[in-house]
């Protein structure tokens, strides 16, 4: 037996090797450093159980049919039309900052890399290679589950309504999700995590798992009749659609903490800050004018919103779809990058110069994946479009084949060229239909586009939209500083989607609007100091007429804005921690890098079971430490009782405020408390 370890601040893995296929003994728990690894793997052997640590036989990385393991298999391949079931053995292992395990058999090879991350995480990465064409089914990584984490929680969500969770008991036989849209997915965002019972965002063990990748994903989870149960993360069944001879997974980051779901979701948070390409400093209050013109572009409406919006103190004004081809609604001229002379004769140099005088940059939306039937570049290249003739059509659109290199060759010329042009500073890159199938050849010609693009044009920023939250992921975050989180602008919603999707996401990357009086995707009308606090919890913005404002709603989302500003850069590198609150309420505090500030919103979603609410419990503080708090926003309700922080500061110690917490005043729903805080 031959045994290694990877170690990080919050766990340990331990693997080993029978010179078969290289297995997960122990993960869990950091073990001490005198630990002896012979001794942990008899003591499993024997029944002896201690942590996470399993008195049942270890799981292959990869699980072998041929070995007679009764679960699903981590490799299903085809050569010569026959099934492929290898016999591996341990040819060689590297262990630096990264592990490399080395299996060989005839004409094959798998090499399994396993890093420790920065913030406590580990990577895992497969890659199988072939003498001979293959035919890849699946290929995954798989890991054991400890039977004392019996909850497994899921992302699940539709257009405007992403990142819900969904929890099951890990009782008995297989969970299977198939993502197969051809991108990470509203329904099934590739983030879950493992639980024991009672855990809570402020306490209990968890481990949370992400898989890194923009197309679709598999994901298995399967309890076994001999107690052993294993989750497998790899590429969506059959996205390999052409023999080939080099396959590769993408990485699997790995988490796991004990002190509730903070313990992981804040290690994921700084190590997606980490992953972002450079943005632009101090991040920019946006405007898009989507939800105030639509298809309707008129130089004067334009110039009119652009005055009112940098009144209200926003620094980028982004100009939403409309603006190419002759593209006067959603059935036309995709494709046609080329900006339409009968709604900007001029070009973009009016909107620009104004912009310039505002003291505004500009922004640009683009769909580059996607071509109309009805569009100069369909009827010159047909033979452009994915999948066949006769399919079925998603909002009057094709997809591109971004495999080809003539694709990408012209969408590369066509957008650098806009680009080259204008001063544009920033680009929303949006993705509104699925693939007709999947094909991980798409996901990887839409990372060349990307890095061709970003590489010609350095001053660019860019954003992941994809009929909002449909692709968000590790992947496409190494490439975009920012995600459209969802095209619902309710902040009831919102505040929804935006809590859940922490558990990944830090608040730089979340791009977060205040949406019109009466929001578009709901038809609800909520209060300005809601839809406003809402908004600046994340990367701020306005998608509304800024006109149809009236003098309190603009003075109360100016006020707003203006403390944004004033915070942003402290909040947008700092960390985001859910707090523990009763139904139909949320609160979360972010905290600066440095633990000096903080701030905590406190949202009132549904009425209130008891009038008073319960004490707010802080978490992820000094306990030594005193804090000075400070009621920023005063939630409107029934002040039938008065509580300090209606009446001025309260200065309290950190173990005060974690273990017994502070109050807050009654509050109507749909309201909302802000409170500031300081280390003194």
């Amino acid at each position: 037996m031959r045994l290694w370890r990877i170690d990080t601040p919050a766990q340990t893995m331990v693997l080993g090797s029978d010179d078969g296929m290289a297995c997960c003994h122990y993960w869990g728990a950091p073990l001490p450093g005198g630990t002896d690894l012979d001794a942990l793997v008899a003591a499993a052997a024997g029944g002896i159980t201690g942590g996470m640590l399993d008195a049942l036989p270890p799981l292959s990385l990869v699980p072998e049919a041929r070995r007679s393991f009764p679960g699903q298999p981590g490799l299903v391949a085809f050569q010569n039309g026959l099934p492929l079931e290898p016999e591996w053995r341990l040819d060689s292992a590297d262990q630096g900052n990264t592990l490399t395990l080395r299996h060989v058999a005839p004409g094959l090879r798998l090499d399994i890399t396993i890093r420790a991350m920065d913030h406590g995480l580990i990577g895992l990465r497969a890659r199988l290679s072939s003498d001979a064409a293959v035919t890849l089914h699946h290929l995954a990584l798989a890991l054991p589950v400890p039977a004392h984490l019996s909850d497994l929680t899921e992302l699940a969500g539709r257009w405007t309504r992403e990142f819900q969770p969904v929890t099951t008991a890990l009782d008995h036989g297989a969970r299977l999700r198939d993502a197969r849209t051809g991108r990470s997915g509203h329904e099934h965002p590739p983030h879950l995590w493992l639980t024991a019972p009672g855990t809570t965002n402020t306490g209990g063990e968890a481990v949370a798992l992400h898989y890194g990748w923009s197309g679709g994903h598999r994901m298995l989870v399967e309890a076994l009749p001999d107690g052993r149960r294993q989750i497998q993360l790899g590429h969506c069944s059959g996205s390999e659609r052409a023999p080939g001879t080099v396959f590769e997974t993408a990485e699997i980051w790995l988490a796991r903490g004990d002190r509730g779901l903070n313990s992981v979701a804040v290690p994921f948070q700084r190590a997606i800050r980490d992953a972002l390409p450079p943005a632009r400093r101090p991040r920019p209050v946006h405007y898009n004018g989507w939800e105030a013109i639509y298809f309707r572009h008129d130089a004067t409406e334009l110039a009119q919103i652009a005055e009112r919006a940098a009144a209200l103190g926003a620094e980028r004004f982004v100009l939403d779809d409309g603006w190419f081809g002759r593209r006067d609604d959603d059935s036309s001229s995709l494709g046609d990058w080329t900006i339409d002379p009968r709604k900007h004769p001029q070009g973009f140099k009016p909107l620009i110069d104004k912009l310039r005088a505002l003291n505004m940059r500009f922004g640009l939306w683009f769909e580059p994946e996607m071509i109309n039937e009805d569009s100069d570049l369909y009827r010159a290249h047909p033979d452009w479009v994915l999948g066949p003739a006769d399919q079925i059509r998603g909002r009057s659109q094709l997809h591109l084949d971004m495999a080809r290199d003539d694709v990408r060759d012209h969408l590369f010329d066509r957008i650098g060229g806009i680009l080259g042009a204008w001063d544009i500073d920033y680009v929303k890159w949006d993705h509104n239909r699925l693939t007709p199938f999947p094909d991980t050849a798409q996901t990887r010609g839409v990372y060349a586009l990307f890095d061709r693009l970003r590489a010609a044009h350095p001053q660019v920023e860019f954003e992941s939209c994809a009929s909002g939250g449909g692709r968000i992921d590790a992947g496409i975050l190494t490439r975009c500083g920012r995600v459209w989180l969802s095209d619902s602008n309710d902040a009831i919603e919102r505040l929804r989607i935006q809590h859940h999707a922490a558990m990944l996401l830090p608040a730089c990357v979340t791009g977060s609007h205040v949406g019109p009086r009466e929001c578009h995707t709901s038809g609800r009308v909520l209060p300005m100091a809601l839809r406003a606090w809402t908004a600046a919890q994340r990367h701020m913005g306005f998608e509304m007429d800024p006109r149809e404002l009236t003098t309190a709603e603009a003075r109360t989302l100016t006020r707003v804005t203006t403390w944004w500003k004033a915070n942003r850069d402290w909040m947008m590198a700092g960390d985001i921690w859910r707090l523990d609150r009763p139904a139909g309420s949320l609160a979360e505090m972010q905290v600066s890098a440095d633990g000096s500030r903080m701030v905590v919103f406190a949202a009132q979603i549904d009425a209130p079971v008891a009038l008073q609410p319960p004490l707010l419990r802080l978490t992820g503080l000094d306990p030594q430490a005193r804090y000075r708090l400070t009621m920023l926003e005063h939630p409107v309700g029934h002040h039938s009782s008065s509580v300090a922080l209606s009446r001025g500061a309260v200065t309290l110690n950190g173990a005060v405020l974690m273990a017994q917490g502070v109050a807050l005043p009654p509050a109507f729903p749909q309201t909302i408390a802000v409170i500031e805080g300081t280390r003194l």
